[in-house]
């Protein structure tokens, strides 16, 4: 019998925890018999098996085929997926962890504002630019493009601290608020941003092609991360208008700007004692527009205006999931 389909998920840290969090928020609760585990089960997905490892080791996995799919960073799956193409994203932006690699120098350097002014300080310092990091090869790409002469100097630890102690000039690395950096007196370049990163789906290419088992689950994958991300984007908006005609109703809602629903409004008869007619109007509105949607349902007459939080919205096939099958379908 063949093994089951992996998923491997961020072992350990904040990543852990938000990946577990969203992954429960969106109907696939990972279920472990023992905290200590690195293994567990989804019941949603019954032919799955959830993997833990480390945010790098997931892309390793998946590249060599061991795993099926994984969640972790796009930093560290553009820094290993490789050059063949055997790791393919399946959703670049799941919404949390977000960070971004990026270029920092002393705050010393008052001169350095841009990689155009890193360049001119290079050719003052007569040496190639000292730059540590965990990322060589986003880095190498990045001060190749830039034409910075340049050494990276490999480090595991803490990176903040090597300008300071004298073994690099310049550190590579990731920053999310930013106050890390400036307790090291340290700054990031305006245009030095690297990779911007957050949490990512990805999936074993020549298993998608040849097994429709692991098809299957990237279908099923998708179709719940899709649904629960647009579902956390909008509202459910409930409100009693009076009319007698539900198509009159839906006229005036379409010459709104925000109140004409995904397709169009769900308008249904409320039957009420004193015989006036009422109708039930229900849309979906993207959170950004509740303020604007509840002024124009009153504009219109609504009145009772509910507001309910989405679980899922499905579509008729996940647009990613639509991308997938052209991306198979490549050389």
């Amino acid at each position: 019998m063949s093994r089951p389909i992996r998923l491997s998920l961020p072992s350990k840290g904040r990543l852990e925890e938000a990946t577990l969090e969203f992954l429960r928020a969106a109907g696939m609760p990972v279920v472990k018999l023992n905290p200590r585990q690195y293994q567990a089960s989804i019941p949603t997905l019954p032919d799955v098996q959830v993997i833990f490892q480390r945010a790098g080791d997931i892309v390793v996995s998946v590249r060599q085929g061991s795993v099926e799919f994984g969640i972790t960073g796009l930093d560290v799956i553009e820094e290993k997926r490789g050059e063949n193409g055997e790791v393919l994203v399946l959703h670049e932006a799941l919404g949390f962890g977000a960070c971004a690699l990026t270029l920092a120098v002393p705050e010393s350097w008052e001169d350095v504002r841009d990689m155009a002014s890193l360049r001119l300080h290079c050719q003052r310092l007569g040496r190639p630019l000292r730059v540590a990091t965990k990322f060589p090869n986003l880095t190498e790409r990045f001060l190749q493009q830039h034409g910075i002469p340049h050494q990276l100097i490999a480090a595991e630890g803490t990176l903040e601290t090597a300008p300071a102690i004298g073994y690099a000039d310049a550190i590579s690395d990731l920053v999310s608020s930013g106050q890390t950096l400036r307790d090291n007196r340290l700054r990031p370049l305006e245009d030095g941003v690297i990779q911007p990163s957050q949490a990512a789906l990805i999936a074993h290419r020549p298993s998608l092609r040849t097994r429709p088992e692991v098809l299957e689950v990237a279908r099923r994958l998708l179709e719940y991360i899709e649904a629960h991300l647009r579902a956390r984007e909008n509202l459910l908006v409930t409100a009693n208008v009076r009319g007698d005609d539900p198509q009159q109703i839906a006229q005036k809602m379409f010459v709104q700007s925000v109140i004409g629903g995904l397709q169009g409004p769900t308008i249904s008869p409320v039957f009420v004692p004193c015989g006036e007619k009422w109708h039930s109007v229900t849309i979906v509105v993207h959170r950004d527009q509740l303020t604007q949607a509840i002024a124009e349902l009153r504009q219109i007459g609504g009145s009772g205006i509910i507001v309910s939080p989405l679980t899922y919205i499905f579509e008729e096939e996940p647009p990613r999931y639509r991308a997938m099958l052209a991306a198979l379908q490549e050389a």
